[in-house]
């Protein structure tokens, strides 16, 4: 995850990939403490340290693992969402490495691996990082500690942590009060389907940003558009939402438009879709590099302030902030490809987590 090692002072480890990094010596002093990940645990003796991983059911014992690292050796991923991570690569600092040849692996002290999933025999240098497993927005964000323990990086870890955090609830509490709450239908289409999400994030995100999800009576989350009766029953409750996150997975984000929206959402008669006429359907692939990684699944990840920031714009519109993830489909905005070029810092210093602005 490029803004989580990017302020350790390192550089990115991508979800979908791994990242390989090379062993330095244990700092003393620096400790963690877990406020709302659920899935990992730490423990910590007069010498030592133990990280335990839920999902992967695996602990690790950290002696003498990693300090500061000033540079990723490798990637395994094609995708790479990072700029700053991209011009490293094109300057020939990092190397792409191939999965199915373990062998290269060895001479590393550590592996970080985005698959939680995978079932074949690992070294002991494989270590599992899966936060988008996380059920919240903020503890997704706390496996920043997670690094923080194997980097001997606790107390800036904690720094950043705290200081994401802080951002987040004073984002939540300037909306708690407000009294129109805005119905939200985050979904996604599939093969003639739409579905609504029941990813927890998401959900959370929503009501943390002032927001209302669908009513839960609504026991059906599937409607087949070539169903008569499946339309109907969707078009009724799209008639109570106000805004549409439309969270479909394509190959071209760049030709995913509003036409292909309501061609697929397959409305005819338009005049009662709040959403419509409030010109109110977004997605959350504003940013992505030149190859189509989407930063959703990277940056947003670990800074999910900039997430929520970006949803209360989208239910309280005050037309003076500019949204970092989200575009608004109808309004025609693209995405915005990001390359090697738009690394405008220096990639061997710590990145700072960007703090919006709250009363």
């Amino acid at each position: 995850m490029e803004v989580i090692l990017s302020t350790l002072g390192c550089l990115s480890l991508l979800l979908v990939g791994g990242g390989i990094v090379e062993g330095a010596a244990v700092k003393a002093g620096n400790m963690s403490k877990l406020e709302d990940a659920a899935y990992f645990h730490i423990y910590y003796g007069n010498t030592f340290k133990v990280i335990k991983n839920d999902l992967d059911g695996k602990s690790y014992l950290l002696i003498q693992l990693l300090g500061l690292m000033p540079t990723m050796k490798g990637i395994t991923s094609e995708k790479v969402a990072s700029p700053c991570l991209l011009k490293l690569y094109n300057e020939g600092e990092l190397q792409m490495l191939n999965n199915s040849e373990p062998q290269q692996f060895s001479q590393y002290a550590a592996h970080f691996v985005g698959d939680n999933n995978n079932q074949e025999p690992q070294a002991c240098n494989y270590i599992t990082f899966v936060p988008m497993d996380e059920q919240a927005p903020l503890q997704r964000a706390e496996w920043i500690k997670y690094l923080g323990i194997f980097a001997n990086e606790e107390v800036r870890a904690n720094e950043i942590y705290d200081a994401v955090k802080s951002n987040y609830m004073c984002l939540v509490n300037s909306v708690a009060s407000k009294a129109l709450k805005p119905v939200v239908a985050w979904m996604e289409f599939n093969d003639g389907v739409w579905s609504f999400t029941e990813e927890a994030y998401k959900l959370k995100y929503i009501e943390d940003a002032g927001g209302e999800n669908l009513d839960d009576s609504i026991n059906k989350i599937t409607y087949n558009i070539s169903s008569i009766e499946d339309l109907e029953l969707l078009n009724a409750i799209l008639c109570t939402v106000d805004v549409v996150i439309d969270g479909t997975l394509t190959p071209d984000p760049f030709g995913y438009n509003a036409t292909l929206f309501l061609q697929n959402i397959n409305i005819e008669d338009k005049s009662c879709f709040g959403f419509l006429s409030y010109q109110s359907v977004w997605r959350h692939d504003k940013r992505l590099s030149t190859d189509l990684a989407l930063d959703w699944f990277d940056g947003a990840v670990s800074q999910p302030q900039l997430v929520l920031a970006d949803l209360i714009e989208v239910l309280f519109p005050s037309g003076n902030y500019t949204t970092t993830y989200f575009r608004n489909l109808l309004k025609e905005e693209p995405p915005i490809s990001l390359g090697p070029e738009d690394c405008t810092r220096d990639t061997f210093t710590a990145m700072e987590p960007t703090i919006i602005t709250c009363a």
